[in-house]
């Protein structure tokens, strides 16, 4: 299959939304109380126009609990997938991503921090969370890359992981001594550290949409030099790629997602992993494609997630952090060996 160096064609962005909105339709009528389809769609086209909705349909199911997880979740697995394709075209590293590279553990240490001594913002709703969360990603990437680079100059694939792995171990070690003087709030924080959009609400799609919107014109503007970085930083340079400010841009970019997103869902691991690799097979590896092909394939698979965590063991339901550390999981196993195999 060739693949064209514009982008996506129209027809194909279209293909892509109409996925998208049928696997969130699908989503929001499916549940420990399912609703049809058909009434699924009538409820939601009325309310969006102002129109009443017909009795029988159970509007608050919908449109108060139903919707605005749904469109979290979707946010959040686009936000998640995009930090994934770009810290692996940025590191030219099949295995990175947020949880891999223990940026998420480093997210999550600084809203448990958040939670546990009542950090907030004046004014401002989950400001405190939010910002604790972005600066402890950040800190987290830099710690991690520098400590890599420091003792193995090469920058190998293996290096960046093992100091990934321990620095991940560390982070839940500092999380279970904060969550220790957490008090009356250890049985909330241990359930947001497993990874739930289930308590999501219309302000955090807000919030979800408008930081996904700035950081995703930032990378996405930023393909060419995406692009020029799989050929090797040195060639980068040769091709007038600023590579110090392009690397130091995409990473400040990525922590402001995953901090958001760790901030509004909790942990949920894994989906920067899997969604890339799916959607490199299916548009190949131009970044002008590849990042959006993987928000959406990223929406529609943390859609799927969370579908299976409600309904799997229904009216239990678990935590969507579980369902993807288990997909993710072995998706690293698949992915590990393709990279031992081409190396």
């Amino acid at each position: 299959m060739k693949h064209k160096q514009n982008g996506f064609s129209l027809w194909e962005y279209l293909l892509f939304t109409a996925a998208v909105l049928l696997t969130g339709l699908l989503c929001i009528g499916a549940g420990s109380v399912s609703v049809p389809l058909k009434s699924t769609a009538v409820a939601i086209w009325n309310a969006v126009w102002g129109l009443p909705i017909p009795e029988g349909i159970s509007r608050s199911i919908i449109l108060s609990v139903r919707v605005p997880r749904v469109l979290c979740v979707a946010l959040t697995g686009a936000a998640l997938s995009l930090c994934g394709a770009a810290m692996q075209g940025l590191l030219r590293n099949p295995l990175a991503d947020g949880s891999t590279l223990g940026v998420s553990s480093g997210a999550s240490l600084g809203a448990v921090c958040a939670l546990a001594f009542g950090i907030t913002v004046p004014g401002i709703p989950y400001a405190g969370t939010m910002i604790m969360a972005m600066l402890f990603a950040f800190g987290s990437l830099l710690l991690i890359l520098s400590l890599a680079y420091a003792l193995d100059r090469s920058f190998s694939t293996h290096s960046i992981i093992l100091i990934g792995v321990i620095f991940s171990m560390f982070a839940s070690a500092l999380m279970s001594l904060v969550i220790s003087f957490a008090g009356d709030k250890i049985k909330s924080i241990t359930f947001w550290t497993m990874g739930s959009l289930a308590g999501s609400n219309y302000r955090h799609a807000v919030i979800l949409l408008a930081v996904l919107a700035v950081c995703s014109t930032v990378l996405l503007r930023r393909t060419r030099e995406l692009n020029a970085f799989a050929m090797g930083e040195d060639n980068a340079r040769h091709v007038g790629v600023n590579v110090r400010r392009v690397k130091l841009t995409i990473l400040i970019t990525v922590s402001v997602l995953i901090g958001v997103c760790i901030s509004v869902g909790g942990t949920i691991g894994f989906v920067g992993l899997v969604t890339p690799h799916m959607s490199r097979m299916l548009v190949g590896p131009n970044h002008r494609r590849l990042l959006p092909a993987s928000m959406f394939f990223g929406a529609v698979f943390l859609l799927l997630a969370d579908l299976t965590a409600r309904v799997l063991l229904r009216p239990i339901e678990l935590s969507i952090g579980v369902v993807t550390s288990l997909v993710g999981a072995a998706a690293f196993v698949i992915i590990f060996r393709r990279t031992r195999k081409g190396r």
